[in-house]
């Protein structure tokens, strides 16, 4: 099975991406923060990384060059999920490793058809 971490510091965003996910086949790890989403990657069965761009403590952009900067996420696809839709911070996310992106408030057939697509 896939497994998919979502990083969200809103617990009813990340069950609300998590049941969606679920939904669609997938086995789902949940983070609230930036420190929690880099222990639960080390384990190195995730397949892909759903991150919101405002989290406690690093925010988006960070937890993703932190991901890039580890060998077993080097690779791993990473999908930016949140509120945010300026094109600097786009770039920002693109240069730091981001692969696709999603606008909250998200349409779950669009999710899994980006899931779907990053993966396959």
């Amino acid at each position: 099975m896939k497994r998919v971490l979502v990083v969200d510091d809103s617990p009813s965003v990340r069950k609300m991406v998590a049941f969606v996910l679920r939904q669609g086949g997938y086995d789902v790890v949940e983070a609230g923060d930036a420190n929690d989403a880099i222990t639960a990657a080390g384990f190195g069965d995730v397949r892909l990384v759903i991150t919101d761009h405002h989290l406690p403590g690093d925010d988006g952009i960070a937890l993703i060059r932190a991901l890039r900067s580890k060998p077993h996420c080097a690779h791993v696809p990473i999908v930016m999920l949140t509120t945010e839709a300026g094109a600097e911070l786009k770039c920002a996310a693109r240069a730091a490793g981001a692969t696709a992106w999603i606008a909250k408030p998200f349409d779950p057939q669009r999710l899994l058809s980006v899931v779907d697509k990053v993966l396959s």
